[in-house]
């Protein structure tokens, strides 16, 4: 039996007749004006490569959660970004210039920060976020305006919380727009999307208002009373003891100071009533300080001094700061506004940092185993060659090594050649520790020296063919520092006026105490030094003045 139909010689082929079947279909639809023709192998290609219905929902799973990290982890970069570069503002906290920024950290908490003595920590607060408080320099203007003005220092230490209650607010706006500001570039830099730019913003808003929102929220105000230390502030509590009794000491303190700086304006008034001695035309006055000890009391009391009894030469033997660290430096700028020649020696809690910012200050005169003219005398002096500021002030032949005693003494074996070598003789010598004093007995009539905050006088032992020499030992001008206020009645600022005549021979000098024996008052000696060859001293009964 025959096959009538088309290709009947040829058997039955299915796929043969699909493909014919779609290449006629093509045809036809491409003839209609539809589009190009699609051959069967590819459809079939195209129909092999659409994913089914629950690969494509998983992938679109896959791929929301891609942008969600995604978003989420470019929200992280711009917090923690916008944090560290926006979450930082300045503030005025009495004389103070404070800085306070907030970091991200594991644990919340406060850092206050005083540079150089080191850190306190406190467990303000709970939460993702670290505050911390730095307490700049001094500012020398405001400084002064408080001590000149007791209303404002009352008025500073009111205001104090509330200048950096502002500050901590300020500080909380300005680290929330940083954040969010930082992440919505980030977003649109990454993402080129308005929508994921958007919700990363919204997202970092929320976290950075959380995370200050948990620190206020679990605020400890109690944390103040139970600080940890770090630096040299380590030693504060056995340096200061309780810090109630310490805050009441400096209260009393603060109080006597208002009524001492007043008080020496009256000094002047004293000198002129005493009739034992009244310098001749041509007498050089000196002024004598040591141990100022980083006390901005001191220098309005010296600044008073100096305008009230004329003086033309102030004389420091060292120890002008407590660490020698560069923030104290800022402290020695008070020395250019004495207007007069300052001749300075380092002591032996002065760095050779501080020394050089002395050195700055236009009227000042460093010296070290070096000597210099002014005002007519010829003064030779030498830095302590110890620096230790980590040790406590002893006085002068107590707690000394052999050592250290072989380092004084041959630093005054120093100073004593190079006086006697010089051009002209001098006049005084200048030491910190008295230690150092002993080899320049007959190579000058005068030494001063400071170190043990205690005032002294007295003849240095010589040799037969020797000319006398006279030590003068000073007090502490700046109250001993911070140690004054260890006691139970604050140390008194102590300095000297020394009345040199025409030969540069000591005639007379006033020593000068401010706030003894914890009183608001002024005392004011007279001594009269009889035989100022001999160098031998004659003191006056005490003029107080109240």
């Amino acid at each position: 039996m025959s096959n009538t139909g088309p290709d009947s010689s040829k058997p039955f082929d299915r796929a043969s007749q699909n493909f014919s079947m779609d290449g006629q279909e093509n045809e036809q639809q491409h003839s209609r004006g539809g589009p190009p023709p699609e051959t069967g192998w590819r459809r079939r290609v195209r129909l092999r490569r659409q994913p089914s219905d629950g690969r494509s929902a998983r992938w679109r799973r896959l791929r929301a959660v891609g942008v969600t990290l995604a978003v989420l982890t470019v929200t992280l970069a711009g917090v923690l970004i916008g944090t560290l570069a926006g979450g930082r503002v300045s503030t005025e906290v009495g004389p103070f210039q404070a800085n306070l920024t907030v970091t991200p950290a594991l644990h919340g908490g406060t850092t206050i920060d005083v540079p150089p003595l080191g850190a306190l920590l406190l467990d303000s607060h709970d939460g993702p976020t670290q505050l911390t408080l730095q307490f700049g320099a001094l500012d020398q203007d405001r400084t002064e305006a408080l001590l000149h003005d007791p209303e404002s220092l009352n008025r500073a230490s009111q205001t104090a919380v509330d200048d950096i209650r502002e500050g901590v607010l300020r500080l909380g706006a300005r680290t929330v727009a940083a954040t969010v500001l930082v992440t919505l570039l980030l977003a649109l830099l990454v993402f080129r999307d308005t929508r994921r730019t958007a919700w990363a913003g919204a997202l970092a808003l929320v976290i950075a208002t959380g995370s200050l929102g948990t620190a206020v929220a679990t605020l400890r105000p109690q944390a103040i009373e139970e600080p940890r230390y770090e630096g040299l502030l380590v030693n504060a509590p056995a340096l200061i003891g309780d810090a109630r009794q310490i805050a009441n000491d400096y209260t009393r303190y603060a109080e006597q100071l208002q009524q001492i700086v007043g008080n020496v304006s009256q000094l002047y008034t004293t000198v002129s009533e005493l009739p034992v001695f009244e310098p001749q035309p041509g007498t050089t006055r000196v002024l004598h300080i040591s141990d100022l000890h980083l006390n901005p009391a001191a220098w309005p009391v010296v600044q008073a001094v100096v305008e009230q009894f004329g003086i033309d030469v102030v004389i420091d033997t060292g120890d002008i700061t407590d660490w020698g660290s560069e923030p104290e430096a800022n402290y020695v700028a008070s020395i250019g506004l004495l207007r007069k020649p300052y001749v300075y020696i380092r002591g032996n809690h002065d760095s050779g940092g501080t020394t050089a910012a002395v050195a700055q200050q236009r009227n000042a005169i460093v010296l070290d185993n070096t000597t210099t003219v002014v005002a007519g005398l010829t003064i030779a002096g030498i830095g302590d060659p110890r620096f230790t500021p980590d040790k406590s002030t002893s006085p002068a032949g107590s707690g000394l090594t052999g050592e250290t005693a072989d380092q004084l003494i041959d630093s005054g074996d120093q100073l004593a050649e190079t006086a006697r070598s010089a051009p002209q003789p001098v006049d005084v010598a200048l030491v910190h520790d008295p230690a150092s004093a002993g080899p320049l007995s007959g190579a000058t009539p005068l030494v001063l020296a400071g170190h043990t905050h205690n005032r002294e006088v007295y003849r240095l032992p010589q040799q037969p063919d020797q000319s006398p020499t006279l030590l003068m030992v000073q007090g502490s001008t700046g109250g001993a520092g911070l140690r004054g206020l260890e006691g139970e009645e604050p140390t008194p600022l102590s300095m000297t006026v020394l009345y040199f005549d025409e030969e540069k021979l000591l005639q007379a000098y006033d020593d000068i105490t401010v706030g003894g024996t914890g009183q608001a008052q002024v005392n004011l000696e007279r001594h009269i030094v009889e035989n100022p060859e001999a160098g031998a001293p004659a003191p006056v009964t005490p003029t107080p003045t109240r």
